[in-house]
């Protein structure tokens, strides 16, 4: 064996080496090219986020459902109070003499004595409430019997 021959042996092996080499470098790019993305550490990790969502959830659906009530309740309590103000803005009104007096006199229509009342009547609003009755254009019995079968009817 020359060393020619030696070196062409060497220079073939080594060219043999590289390209297989080569073989096994593409082989593994190739293989981890595959390979998904999601590593075994990112599949734990959006395991635990779903399940830490799922697990909030429902608490969190409780927490905003009962801040909405909270504030409902504290809008009615406002309202509550504002009533009980008025209330009582009233009840002081009506113990004053003066106040009731004044009531009295528009409701009832009392008069002081010496004093001459007077009830002025519109009589368009008389023709009217006299139209959608209906009432007294009837025969009394009329109406009386009506008025039975309306009762019968709201017992029933």
């Amino acid at each position: 064996m020359s060393d020619r021959d030696r070196f062409s042996t060497t220079t073939r092996i080594r060219l043999l080496g590289e390209q297989t080499a080569a073989r096994v470098y593409r082989s593994q790019t190739k293989r981890q090219a595959r390979r998904s993305r999601l590593t075994g550490r990112a599949a734990l990790l959006a395991l635990v986020l779903c399940s830490l969502v799922v697990a909030l959830a429902y608490p969190m659906r409780q927490y905003v459902s009962q801040r909405a009530e909270i504030a409902d309740l504290q809008r009615e309590r406002e309202q509550a109070r504002q009533r009980v103000e008025e209330l009582r803005d009233l009840k002081a009104r009506w113990q004053d003499d003066a106040y009731a007096e004044q009531r009295v006199r528009e409701r009832l229509h009392y008069v002081m004595p010496g004093e001459t009342g007077f009830v002025v009547i519109d009589p368009g609003a008389a023709k009217q409430s006299r139209t959608d009755l209906g009432a007294a254009d009837r025969p009394w019995y009329s109406n009386v019997w009506d008025g039975v079968d309306k009762s019968d009817a709201a017992d029933q």
